[in-house]
């Protein structure tokens, strides 16, 4: 417990599980992605892929990690061909 009292005191905190969750959820969605625009030789799905697997590590808060994932998920679905 003191190493929690220690990271509290240096103004870090531990992600909720919904963070935790929606973090390996758009992870593994941006990976199939990714894969899937390598494959058929598609930039856009491509892209989309990466920027799914990249964007959680510059967003804090859990209602904008499911925001933007959810409007990436979206995007990769209206530039799936």
């Amino acid at each position: 417990m003191d190493n929690l009292n220690t990271l509290a005191s240096l103004g870090l905190a531990l992600p909720s599980p919904a963070y935790l969750f929606g973090l390996i959820l758009f992870g593994i969605t941006g990976y199939a992605a990714y894969r899937y625009g390598k494959k058929a030789a598609l930039a856009k799905p491509r892209w989309i892929g990466i920027a799914l697997m990249l964007y959680p590590y510059a967003i804090s808060e859990t209602w904008l990690l499911y925001a933007v994932g959810a409007g990436l998920c979206v995007a990769l679905y209206v530039y799936r061909e």
